[in-house]
């Protein structure tokens, strides 16, 4: 297969120059340019047209979240958003803006390239553990008191329909987007995995969306990717 074409855009050269090591030792993989904010990320990209964004969030000159909403404008490529445990809001942010998925800094070098592999091959992805803390967040008033907003979808981010779901498939959805299992969810709601299958199944016919990670942006973001 052709080599999957990587900019690499953080404002840490120990960062980018320790992925850029990590992904030129692997034939899969063509480091085409690395970036120390997201202006230079998109002036690369507009000359070397690549197809992977590791884009890190906070970045001087232009961070992560415009860039990202430019580079999806354009049409420069797919990003997949660096973070940190504590991002969870900023990642919310560039979601919304297009993003394909995110990643943890602390990665193994073989998990880095499967996930780009898979935002290459069209699948987002998204790491469980701040998964799982954007839908606390999500769930959570504005004014962090933890009740409810009074909106008459008392599950996911604004934007999001609850409107054609029983309260069931709203159970799975909001476990689909807290990073659980098919075999989490039904020891968690105590029905068969084959019924939780069929559940998510009709779930994304209803929303005509191709995969799971999909939904789960919709319910964090209130947007369809």
């Amino acid at each position: 297969m052709e080599k999957i074409k990587v900019i690499i855009a953080d404002d840490s050269a120990f960062v980018r120059d320790g992925m850029k090591i990590i992904l030129d030792v692997d034939d899969d993989f063509d480091v085409i340019g690395c970036a120390s904010n997201g202006r230079e990320a998109i002036e690369i990209a507009k000359k070397e047209r690549p197809d992977v964004f590791l884009m890190d969030i906070q970045m001087p000159e232009m961070d992560g979240i415009e860039a990202t909403k430019i580079i999806v404008e354009q049409g420069l490529g797919k990003v997949l958003i660096l973070t940190t445990f504590d991002d969870d809001d900023l990642v919310r942010r560039a979601l919304k803006n297009g993003a394909k998925g995110y990643l943890i800094k602390n990665h193994t070098p073989e998990h880095l390239k499967q996930m780009i592999k898979s935002v290459y091959n069209g699948t987002g992805v998204m790491e469980e553990n701040i998964l799982e803390s954007i839908t606390k967040g999500t769930l959570l008033s504005g004014d962090g008191s933890g009740t409810s907003t009074g909106r008459k979808e008392e599950y996911g981010a604004e934007g999001f329909d609850a409107s054609p779901y029983t309260e069931r498939e709203l159970e799975i959805i909001k476990a689909v987007s807290g990073g659980l299992s098919n075999r989490q969810i039904a020891d968690k709601l105590c029905i068969s995995e084959g019924t939780v299958k069929n559940y998510i199944t009709t779930i994304l016919s209803k929303e005509d969306l191709s995969h799971r990670t999909a939904l789960a942006v919709y319910y964090l973001t209130g947007k369809k990717s």
